[in-house]
């Protein structure tokens, strides 16, 4: 198969899982579809290299949560504030009116970047420790610190009568 055809084929099988991902880190689905799209171009010179690992799945995750940590680890950010703030077309909230949901996003929104991207991709993509750990390119026992630290951390925002 041509690289063209298997990237296209890649990105057609897996797009909606690294956009999950990538949302899930950003929390903003316009600066999600950006984090894949901008991975995807930086991976398709070397997609022979890609496709030949035993999981490009799990490669081209972990190139996409070290771009969102590195972005966010950059001093300048490409956001403007603008006087003028753009209509948006469609409010609607797709995982419905849940407060709690609110409340654990502001958590997790709230969490160093490791941890948040530790339990995004333990948790909401439901990798393995260990999957978690090649995803972050450090040891299980790391991931699993960074878990635990974040879990407390998500468990102490929750707690009745606590706000943000």
């Amino acid at each position: 198969m041509r690289t063209e055809e298997g990237f296209a084929l890649f990105v057609r099988e897996h797009s909606s899982a690294l956009l999950r991902t990538a949302y899930l880190l950003t929390g903003d689905r316009s600066s999600a579809e950006e984090l894949v799209q901008d991975t995807l171009v930086r991976l398709f010179p070397k997609w022979e290299r890609v496709a030949a690992a035993d999981a490009p799945l799990a490669y081209v995750r972990r190139s996409l949560s070290n771009a969102w940590v590195n972005q966010r680890r950059r001093a300048v950010r490409r956001e403007h504030a603008f006087a003028d703030v753009p209509e948006r077309p469609d409010e609607r909230d797709p995982f419905g009116q849940l407060a709690e949901r609110d409340r654990i996003w502001a958590g997790l929104a709230d969490l160093p970047d490791r941890q948040r991207a530790a339990i995004v991709l333990r948790f909401y993509e439901d990798l393995s420790d260990a999957d978690t750990a090649d995803a972050l390119g450090c040891r299980v026992g790391t991931v699993r610190s960074l878990i635990s630290r974040g879990l407390a951390t998500l468990r102490d925002s929750m707690e009745p009568g606590r706000t943000r």
